[in-house]
Parts: structure tokens; C-alpha cells; sequence
């Protein structure tokens, strides 16, 4: 049984989120290489006089990571956003539709006297 039949000759173009969704993959290397960049000029950039260099080095690993972390968590959530526009963005469908009885004559509202309480 056929509940749903696709309504023909509707296109939609693409959007926003399509450009969006393509651009993704250059954003997130784009990204990577910026935050990968900090760790690199902590190891090779001098370090003030009276800071522990070992120290210095594992705080901007550990700023590194969580920022990875928080990039790689944002480009996730923007592209199930981008699916689910997509998606729902798909064919149409139209219903069977159901006849109702009253759809071109609706029934008058019951009348209300002024001393019955609401």
C-alpha cells in the first residue's frame, strides 16, 4: 500500500547548507594546522626566565587538545545541521486525503446566554 506518493516536478535547489557542508573539510584542516601551530612554537620559541619549560610545554599540549576537541565538536554538531536541513529540504509527499464532513458548511457554535457561567 502506497500511503505517501512524491509530488512530481518539485526541485529545490541547493542551499546554504550544501555550501556549507563542502566547505566543512577545509575548515577543519585549516583549523587543525592553526591549533597544531601553538604546541610547535612552545617547543621551539625561547621561554621566559624563571618558567619551568617542561611545564610551559605540557599546559599549551593540554590548551591544544581541548581546543581539537571543541573544534572537532563544533564541525560535528554544523554537519548534522546541514544534514537535517538537507533532508528535510527532500521531496515532497503528499497524503491521501480525508474528507471532512463539515469542510464547506462548518457547524454554527453553540450559543451562549449571558447568565450561564463559562
Amino acid at each position: 500500500m502506497n500511503w505517501l506518493k512524491k509530488r512530481h516536478g518539485r526541485l529545490v535547489p541547493p542551499g546554504l547548507e550544501i555550501t556549507i557542508l563542502r566547505k566543512l573539510p577545509l575548515m577543519t584542516f585549516v583549523g587543525t594546522l592553526l591549533i597544531v601551530t601553538l604546541p610547535v612554537l612552545a617547543r621551539t620559541l625561547p621561554v621566559q626566565a624563571g618558567v619551568d619549560r617542561a611545564k610551559h610545554i605540557k599546559t599549551v599540549d593540554i590548551f591544544a587538545i581541548a581546543t581539537e576537541i571543541t573544534l572537532l565538536t563544533a564541525v560535528f554538531t554544523v554537519a548534522i545541521g546541514c544534514v537535517v536541513v538537507h533532508i528535510m529540504k527532500g521531496p515532497a509527499y503528499i497524503a491521501d486525503p480525508l474528507p471532512v464532513s463539515h469542510s464547506d458548511k462548518p457547524k454554527p457554535e453553540p450559543r451562549r446566554d449571558a447568565d450561564e457561567p463559562s
